[in-house]
C-alpha cells in the first residue's frame, strides 16, 4: 500500500531510473547473501525512526520494494512531510524475504537522505517563521538525484528555485562582463527567453539601481551586509522581489530575514547531506 501525498513527487519513471541505478551499483550481478535464504521465506518488518525527522523519500522506497516484489505490502504510518519522532514505527512491510532483503539498502540509503534534506529544511524554515520569508533551494545537489531532493526540500516546508539552467535566467558576474552592461545582459535575455524569469546577481548598491532600471523580475543581493540589506529593501520599497544569497546558516538566517528580503536561498538544504537515522528490523519465517 502506498502512502498518500501532500507534495507532488517527480514522475515514476524519473523514480525507475534512480532505482534502476541504485539498484546497478548494489546488486550488480544478484544479491549473493540473499541466495541464503529459502526462495519462498516471508519477511515481516518494521522501519522506526531513532531521531526526531521530517519524512521524505516514500515513493523511493516503495519503488526499490515493489521492484523486487511487486507483491510486497507496505503500510505507512506516515507520510512525507509529517514529523516523526524516536522510537516511532514509520511503516510495515511484509513481503518475500530474498526481496525485501535486497532492497533495504538502497531503499533506506533513499529514504534517510531525503528525510535529512527534509529535515535540514524544516529547521530553516522555523528560523523564519516569525517573517514573510520563502526559504529556497539551489542546484547544488547530489548529481543525479536533483528532483529527488528539491521534492525533499518541498516535504520540509522549502521552496524551489529554478530546476535547472533551462527554466528560469539568473545573470551573474561573468555574463554582465560578456554582455558589457547589466541593461545589455538584460535586454539580450528578454529577447531571447521573453517567457522565462529573469534575475540579476548584483554586488553592490549600484548594480541594484542598474537591475532596477533594466526592469528585472527579481535581484539577488550576493554577499551584502546587514546594513546594506536594509538598506537595499528600502531603496527597492517593494517594487521587486529580493533574494538574499551567500553565508546563509541557521546562525545568520532569522536576521537576514528580518531585513524585510522576499527570498533566502540556501546552498546547505541539498549541498551538505547527512542521513538520519532510521532502523528496519526484520523477522523472517
Amino acid at each position: 500500500m502506498t502512502a498518500a501525498f501532500r507534495f507532488n513527487p517527480p514522475d515514476t519513471a524519473s523514480i525507475a531510473s534512480d532505482v534502476e541505478r541504485a539498484f546497478a551499483e548494489d546488486l550488480g550481478r544478484g544479491d549473493a547473501t540473499a541466495s541464503l535464504l529459502p526462495a519462498d521465506a516471508i519477511a515481516s518488518a518494521q522501519l522506526t525512526c531513532r531521531e526526531d525527522v521530517v519524512i521524505a523519500g516514500i515513493p523511493w522506497f516503495d519503488a526499490c520494494m515493489h521492484k523486487l516484489d511487486p507483491a510486497a505490502r507496505i503500510d505507512w504510518h506516515l507520510s512525507d512531510g509529517d514529523r516523526a519522532k524516536p522510537g516511532s514505527i514509520i511503516c510495515e512491510i511484509r513481503g518475500n524475504a530474498r526481496a525485501v532483503v535486497s532492497a533495504e539498502r538502497s531503499a533506506l540509503n533513499f529514504l534517510q537522505m531525503l528525510s535529512g534534506t527534509a529535515t535540514t529544511t524544516a529547521a530553516y524554515v522555523a528560523a523564519v517563521a516569525s517573517t514573510n520569508v520563502r526559504v529556497l533551494d539551489t542546484r547544488k545537489t547530489v548529481p543525479g538525484l536533483r528532483l529527488a531532493q528539491k521534492y525533499a526540500v518541498r516535504c520540509g516546508g522549502g521552496h524551489n528555485n529554478r530546476i535547472g539552467l533551462y527554466d528560469a535566467i539568473l545573470i551573474k558576474e561573468n555574463h554582465i562582463i560578456a554582455a558589457g552592461s547589466i541593461a545589455a545582459a538584460v535586454l539580450a535575455a528578454r529577447q531571447l527567453h521573453p517567457t522565462l524569469l529573469l534575475e540579476v546577481e548584483v554586488e553592490n548598491l549600484d548594480e541594484l539601481q542598474q537591475a532596477l532600471d533594466a526592469g528585472v523580475d527579481r535581484i539577488m543581493l550576493d554577499n551584502f551586509t546587514l546594513p546594506l540589506m536594509r538598506e537595499a529593501v528600502a531603496h527597492t520599497a517593494g517594487r521587486v522581489a529580493l533574494e538574499i544569497s551567500g553565508n546563509v546558516d541557521l546562525t545568520t538566517i532569522g536576521d537576514y530575514a528580518r531585513t524585510g528580503v522576499d527570498f533566502i536561498s540556501v546552498g546547505a538544504l541539498t549541498k551538505n547531506v547527512r542521513a538520519v537515522d532510521l532502523s528496519l528490523r526484520l523477522t523472517i519465517k
